[in-house]
């Protein structure tokens, strides 16, 4: 991979949809071998390829349960690509160039700057260096504290392995479990009640989600909000508001039933699971329609921009939001804390939600017509994988090869970016952030 960066001519962009592929296939490979599953039997080349998809895309759509139908071999390549494709081709592939003592050039700086969506080019590999560390400490940290309550449940070595698998698929927010040995596709309802579980698994989460820079700003500025990056203002603003409302909507209409301890649990960890993790500790399909739309909307949205999140991005919603908002008090552009946004963020911002929104309705229409299934049902898949979610009604298991294609071609572009895919297909790709304001804002 890094090899082909090196001797490239293609744009940053084309390098980063190749690597994902590339990626992609390899794991559909090692997942169609006997060794990969519990049976000893060759995994359909769909069956693998959608289950590789969906690891790299770090989304959690699956049409074997991960616990009963892979081998540990089979688990461990799943978690493999959920780590590369949550931290990023580019960057891992930079990471294994840098500790071999490789030599990073100004096209490989560029494609790795693109990747993680930073500002600049300058300082990129001392931030994919961070990147690598807090990571790997992020991950280790959440596994040693979900340990206890797995060590406990399921042994020593297994609960070593699913305390370190679960922390892994939670900060890339993958949403793959291994809880299938319950009940089948059961995620962690039978953690509903459980605060460690359900605490330490929404933290990772929301870390994984705000994106990079967001933690580089918080580890040098720490609690003085005013010094941080516009972008990181806006990330931990959005994302606060995404968590706190539909908590609060959650906790009065969907879970009243329950108790209240129980009940705060359920309500923040399904308004923060949609954004973009997969995992559930609530029966999604006894939720109300009004509920399980909301969710849809939230999927849609996903995490932050250079995060291991997908979907069309908080930054995007907020442009948006800003520029509505710019146009009932009449003025020229949007602001930001004071900051301007410009035009060109603004259509990049539209071009987006365009692209996210017809393809989410275009795929869920045509799922609905080949299966016959009602709307609604297919357009929460449909939003779970072009959101890089996972969360689903129990369909996807079900359906025929042309909707899990659809739902790969939805997972990939909600992965990789609807930007990224536009300027790789457009000759003109330099240049083009050269009319932004001085400091930028990433959408998509």
């Amino acid at each position: 991979m890094w090899q082909l960066l090196h001797k490239s001519n293609k744009s940053p962009f084309q390098i980063i949809i190749f690597g994902f592929l590339l990626v992609i296939l390899t794991g559909s490979i090692l997942l169609m071998l006997p060794l990969s599953t519990r049976e000893g039997t060759v995994t359909p080349f769909l069956d693998a390829l959608f289950t590789s998809t969906s690891a790299v895309c770090v989304t959690g759509l699956v049409i074997h349960d991960t616990a009963t139908y892979w081998s540990e071999f089979g688990q461990l390549i799943i978690i493999l690509l959920i780590q590369i494709g949550g931290l990023g081709v580019v960057t891992v592939a930079g990471a294994f160039a840098i500790l071999s003592g490789r030599r990073i050039g100004l096209m490989q700086r560029s494609t790795m700057q693109e990747a993680i969506a930073a500002p600049h080019v300058g300082g990129i590999v001392r931030l994919t260096g961070f990147i690598l560390k807090t990571a790997l400490a992020v991950e280790l940290l959440g596994a040693a504290l979900l340990f206890p309550v797995f060590c406990k449940e399921f042994g020593l070595i297994r609960g070593a392995w699913y305390a370190l698998f679960h922390s892994i698929s939670a900060f890339c927010n993958a949403g793959f479990d291994l809880m299938g040995i319950k009940a089948p596709f059961s995620s962690l309802t039978d953690y509903a009640a459980q605060p460690v579980v359900s605490v330490v698994i929404a933290l990772l989460i929301v870390v994984g989600g705000i994106g990079f820079l967001t933690w580089e700003d918080i580890r040098t500025n720490r609690l003085s909000f005013h010094k941080y990056r516009m972008q990181s203002k806006v990330i931990l603003t959005v994302t606060g508001a995404l968590i706190l409302i539909p908590a609060i909507y959650f906790f009065f209409f969907e879970f009243a039933g329950k108790p209240i301890g129980e009940r705060v649990l359920l309500s923040v960890f399904q308004s923060i699971t949609p954004r973009t993790a997969g995992f559930n500790t609530a029966d999604l399909t006894a939720m109300s329609e009004t509920g399980q739309s909301v969710i849809t909307i939230l999927m849609l949205i996903g995490g932050s921009p250079g995060s291991t999140a997908g979907g069309m991005k908080t930054t995007t919603l907020a442009v948006l939001l800003a520029s509505a908002l710019a146009v009932f008090r009449r003025r020229e552009n949007p602001h930001f804390f004071n900051r301007r946004v410009s035009n060109e963020t603004v259509s990049q911002a539209a071009t987006i939600l365009m692209m996210y929104l017809i393809l989410f309705l275009v795929g869920g229409l045509v799922i609905s017509r080949i299966e016959e299934i009602p709307v609604l049902t297919c357009l929460f898949e449909t939003a779970s994988a072009i959101g890089t979610v996972g969360l689903s009604l129990g369909i996807t298991p079900q359906l025929h090869w042309i909707s899990h294609l659809i739902l790969i071609g939805l997972m990939f572009f909600g992965r990789v970016g609807g930007l990224t895919l536009i300027f790789a297909a457009l000759s003109n790709t330099q240049g083009t952030n050269a009319r932004l304001p001085q400091e930028r804002i990433t959408v998509g």
